[in-house]
């Protein structure tokens, strides 16, 4: 239904895109869309420009089709490795994003453990309720939520303060020089991509910890991997900004021709254990995932590898 309305005084002067995004409560970007499709317009101007400047004489017409509901698939090869009254833990498949989230139309964490019945805290934003932490769609391992109010405070706490044991397994191209060393280096967004994250002397701090665990030849190196924050592709950014991106992850620089040799499709990246106060008992508990079928495959390729990859 077409809705007819002046513009709110406020809003007078604003760019309309900005002005319909603090009307509505939408980002700029979906703004920008139905401004982009006619549904939103400065009546008597069908042609409406994102750039206008509003006055106070102009007259909105908003008439926005919400899109039918797209039924969430279930990730049923889901494992929850851990649960209780308070949290659950699972081993999230790779594939399946964290929560809903636009243009997502795949399996989440959130909406799979919904659809088993598993209800969430009540805290957080809609989408988000009971989600602490997450990992990127294309890394699997353990993930923790949590079922109640108590759990969601105390356990953002604990990962805001850095106190929780986040240790991820990794392979990286190339053969690291250090059996052992620290990656302090603040991360931010890329100009060039929106969804692609960089080493940034105007970025927030990042600190990444790792070991080595075993070496490929030349090729590759297993490592295991301590977070001491949380940013976004942390990992994947930290290991390509010193030359040894992951294996499996032309996003940020892997060969393409070890990640076909190696059968990935992803980044060789697992979220292998995370350690944690109990947020009801304050007991220092872990849990543990194991690695999924194809980051196996790539190992035992590796391994049974006698020369080293070329080019």
């Amino acid at each position: 239904m077409e809705k007819i309305m002046p513009v709110p005084d406020g809003l007078i002067n604003m760019r309309l895109d900005q002005a319909i995004s603090k009307m509505l409560g939408i980002s700029r970007t979906k703004a920008d869309t139905f401004i982009a499709d006619g549904q939103i317009t400065i009546l008597g101007n069908p042609e409406t420009q994102k750039s206008v400047k509003l006055t106070s004489s102009d007259i909105l017409s908003i008439n926005i089709t919400e899109p039918k509901p797209v039924v969430e698939p279930e990730a049923t090869d889901m494992e929850i490795i851990y649960e209780d009254e308070d949290i659950v833990v699972v081993n999230k498949p790779v594939g399946v994003a964290a929560h809903p989230s636009d243009g997502w139309t795949g399996p989440t964490v959130v909406g799979s453990l919904m659809k088993r019945g598993i209800q969430l805290c009540s805290y957080g934003p809609p989408l988000r309720r009971g989600v602490v932490s997450r990992l990127d769609v294309g890394t699997s391992g353990c993930m923790l939520l949590c079922k109640s109010n108590l759990a969601y405070v105390r356990m953002r706490k604990q990962f805001a303060e850095h106190s929780i044991d986040k240790i991820y397994h990794a392979v990286t191209q190339g053969r690291l020089k250090q059996e052992k060393a620290t990656i302090d280096a603040p991360i931010g967004r890329a100009k060039t991509m929106d969804f692609r994250f960089t080493v940034s002397p105007i970025g927030k701090p990042a600190v990444t910890h790792y070991d080595v665990l075993e070496h490929f030849g030349s090729l590759a190196t297993f490592v295991t991997v301590k977070l001491e924050t949380g940013r976004t592709h942390q990992i994947r950014v930290h290991f390509s900004s010193i030359g040894h991106p992951l294996v499996g992850d032309p996003m940020y620089g892997s060969n393409p021709k070890i990640n076909v040799e190696l059968g990935l499709e992803r980044q060789w990246l697992h979220a292998t254990k995370l350690g944690f106060k109990h947020p009801r008992t304050s007991i220092w508990t872990t849990v543990e995932s194991p690695y999924p079928p194809d980051l196996m495959h790539a190992l035992t390729v590796l391994r049974s590898h006698e020369r080293d990859y070329k080019g």
